[in-house]
């Protein structure tokens, strides 16, 4: 199961946050700096691939490929 099969998704909200979620769950709220960044960051990719990829990085538990089948 990958990305393609189960996308992140994010939702704004109006105090600044910034939520990620994958499956149902939110696996990541980011504020202030951080939420900016990544909002500037979404805002700049065109890609789909390259939004996911982004959006795993930030949540950090998929970087170092420990991700269950």
């Amino acid at each position: 199961m990958g990305l393609e099969d189960d996308p992140f998704s994010t939702q704004s909200t109006k105090n600044g946050l910034i939520r990620i979620s994958r499956g149902g769950r939110v696996v990541v709220t980011l504020g202030g700096e951080r939420a900016a960044r990544l909002s500037k960051a979404l805002e700049e990719t065109q890609n789909e691939d390259a939004r996911q990829q982004l959006l795993a990085r930030i949540t950090g538990n998929y970087r170092r490929g420990n991700e269950r089948r």
